[in-house]
């Protein structure tokens, strides 16, 4: 009796869940099943994000056969949509797309001729439970859960694990189990995290695009320093950022109180929390680190960054026996930078993503070093104008990511203040940008080209950049103020280059 009213709480709650679907949608389904003669079932992510009573997302489809049909047939139902091919190699997979809505349609597995036999052969247990469509949509009908793998009593206590010959299937579930245990709060069962250590060298054989997307939901997950440390464990990381583990085990100066990789996941951890509210970190910017925070992929660049910030350390690790056998580091935001342009490469991360980061972890010791020149005495306008002129549009991120390494290392020689010495190098930053850079940029040039070509018959080409630009430095810096200083600036600029 008690397993009945169960079932038909769950029926009652699965048909709320596809009720947050177009009633359009469900209709043109059930058209496509009866117009192949065959049932749709809904798997996968889908059922089991309804079971966890979690918002209906994609919505995970499968069919005995012809599932690229299906896709077709949907969006000529639909009048609309668009088709994503997701099969690889003998797989029959497709996506539609249809006013924000995902649909994604997969044939069996190969040797499957039922769905059970289907469910089996998925990647985890959670993941390995179906409902028919048609059931769903019949009021007469209690949906009946196939769970052949038991998938219902691990999602009760949120454990992953795998189905038989997961692993050995497609390599990329090796990844993927750590990216649901970060997306979930599921923990990884023993055996089959015994299974993935055992495997992980198949991780070499997935494609870099497939990597980088489970990597990406990693790093967003809110879990990712945790999740990065057990990739690690288990021997997947070497396979994914073969650079970062380098840094295991390597000793760092007295300012720090762990090794590299540690203290790069310790950096990763603190940009975790500060990004859920950096104004507690930066009293009175707000909306300063908001409006940074709300643009594109800026919270993906600034995790990575996080993360790979100490990337060039192991090409450059010294230790100076000169200077009482010191470690140092030095030139190591360079090669960096440098690595961060290789392995973005190498993940297919965009251009964007790629230059942020690197840009991120190239400057990232700048703040540092300006706070170390305001322990000596007042710093100058110019300092903090070169610092905003160089950070450009990532000069928040950049403040966010010196506040995370600060507090993730806490050596014995660490200045002792040096979280609020950023606060202070932030707020005099900001107030040279408001004082002098700001009304500069928001106005008009005291000279364009065609000045230079007037005034002084100058022909136009990559010099004309380099004088506008260096006479707009000039009078941001307070040399210059108005059109005829400009002139006279510039007929300088000229002589010494033997051209006056």
């Amino acid at each position: 009796m008690k397993e009945e009213r169960g079932a038909e709480a769950r029926a009652a709650s699965f048909r709320e869940a596809l009720g947050n679907y177009p009633l359009s949608l469900i209709a043109a389904l059930l058209a496509v099943s009866e117009h192949i003669g065959r049932e749709l079932f809904v798997v996968g992510g889908t059922v089991r994000d309804w079971l966890l009573g979690r918002p209906p997302g994609d919505l995970d489809l499968t069919v005995s056969t012809g599932a690229t049909k299906c896709c077709q047939l949907l969006r000529a139902q639909l009048g609309g949509g668009t088709y994503v091919p997701l099969g690889r190699d003998e797989e029959d997979a497709g996506r539609v797309v249809w006013r924000g809505v995902v649909v994604d349609f997969s044939s069996y597995r190969l040797g499957a001729s039922t769905i059970s036999a289907d469910m089996e052969l998925r990647d985890y247990t959670v993941n390995a439970m179906a409902l028919s469509l048609d059931a769903l949509v019949d009021p007469a009908a209690c949906p009946r859960l196939i769970d052949p793998m038991n998938g219902l009593n691990d999602l009760a206590s949120k454990t992953l694990r795998s189905c038989p010959g997961a692993f050995t299937a497609d390599p990329l579930r090796l990844l993927r189990g750590f990216r649901l245990a970060a997306t979930l709060g599921f923990v990884l069962e023993s055996a089959t995290l015994e299974k993935i250590c055992h495997h992980a060298r198949g991780l070499a054989r997935v494609s870099v695009e497939r990597i980088d997307a489970e990597m990406e939901q990693i790093i967003l997950s809110g879990q990712a320093a945790v999740t990065v440390e057990a990739l690690a464990a288990s021997g997947l990381l070497r396979q994914v950022l073969p650079e970062l583990v380098q840094g295991i085990g390597m000793q760092q100066p007295g300012c720090h109180h762990l090794d590299v990789f540690d203290h790069s996941l310790a950096v990763l951890a603190h940009m975790e929390e500060i990004l859920a509210d950096p104004s507690v970190y930066y009293p009175g910017h707000d909306l300063y680190f908001q409006e940074y925070l709300a643009h594109g992929n800026v919270v993906s660049r600034l995790l990575w960054a996080a993360l790979l910030h100490d990337l060039g350390k192991p090409p450059t690790f010294r230790i100076r026996v000169e200077r009482d056998s010191r470690v140092t580091f030095y030139g190591h935001e360079q090669e960096g930078e440098r690595m961060i342009h290789a392995l973005g490469r190498r993940l297919r991360w965009s251009n964007e993503q790629r230059r942020g980061v690197a840009r991120q972890v190239a400057m990232h010791m700048h703040p540092f070093h300006l706070c170390n020149v305001r322990r000596q005495g007042p710093l100058s306008r110019k300092a903090c104008l070169n610092l905003v002129r160089r950070a450009g549009d990532e000069l928040p991120g950049l403040f966010l990511l010196a506040m995370a390494d600060s507090l993730a290392g806490q050596g014995v020689e660490r200045p002792p203040d040096l979280e609020a010495e950023l606060v202070q190098l932030l707020d005099q930053v900001l107030e040279v940008y408001e004082q002098t850079l700001k009304p500069v940029l928001s106005g008009p040039r005291l000279l364009t080209g065609a000045d230079l070509i007037h005034e002084f018959s100058l022909t136009p080409g990559p010099m004309f950049a380099e004088i506008l630009n260096g006479l707009e430095l000039a009078r941001i810096e307070g040399e210059v103020a108005d059109r005829s200083e400009a002139l006279a600036w510039v007929g300088g600029y000229l002589r010494k280059l033997g051209m006056g």
